[in-house]
């Protein structure tokens, strides 16, 4: 599948994925801060401005099925020794549509600038909004590529009551006319379960490397 790492992604939030050939796309970054690789069913898409070569030469170098080979540890620490960056796990990537109507939880946006979630979301995302539940946060945020990001966090006195689930599901109603992506720790089940009841589909798995 040609075409930009945001015209993948698009095409994937709309169930179009590559070609499952068992193949490799290495495609330019988006900007600056994020370098990583995104696996989807028997293909991988390597987002670096990084030699194509050196990528390639890499992969074939790891004697490993070529189908787990870009998610494959030591693909990932020579990635990582290769640009200067660091990454923190391998994430399930998930996308969920947007939705209609209003949230059924309460939602106030948090404008100050200097709140805990607002500077941690701002590492890693741009035009960063945060906003306050009872017991939650919700943080919209544009990512890699441009795509919009959801978080959330739960206080632990709040769980087991499906705050969670609204307040990913309010990520979809606040979204516009555009798909929202999270990414999760694959070890993660109480959040993919929680995200999966929300509507959100599974798309693969990414890795994210970025600047120190």
């Amino acid at each position: 599948m040609a075409g930009s790492l945001r015209d993948i992604l698009d095409a994937a939030a709309r169930g179009v994925f590559p070609a499952a050939d068992g193949g490799t796309s290495v495609v330019p970054q988006h900007g600056g801060r994020d370098a990583g690789v995104v696996a989807f069913t028997a293909h991988s898409v390597v987002f670096t401005d990084e030699d194509e070569g050196w990528v390639r030469e890499t992969l074939a170098s790891l004697g490993c099925d070529p189908l787990a080979a870009t998610m494959n540890a030591r693909f990932l620490a020579a990635f990582a020794e290769r640009t200067g960056r660091t990454t923190d796990t391998i994430d399930v990537l998930l996308a969920g549509v947007p939705l209609p109507g209003r949230p059924e939880v309460a939602l106030t946006e948090v404008a100050d600038p200097g709140h805990p979630r607002v500077v941690a979301a701002r590492r890693r995302r741009d035009g960063v909004r945060v906003w306050a539940a009872d017991g939650g946060v919700l943080v919209l945020g544009r990512g890699v590529a441009g795509r919009l990001e959801v978080a959330v966090e739960v206080a632990e006195g709040a769980r087991h009551r499906g705050l969670g689930r609204r307040l990913v599901t309010a990520a979809r109603q606040l979204a516009g006319h555009e798909p929202v992506w999270a990414q999760v720790s694959a070890g993660n089940a109480r959040s993919l379960r929680a995200f999966q009841a929300a509507g959100y589909r599974p798309v693969g798995s990414e890795a994210l490397f970025l600047r120190p």
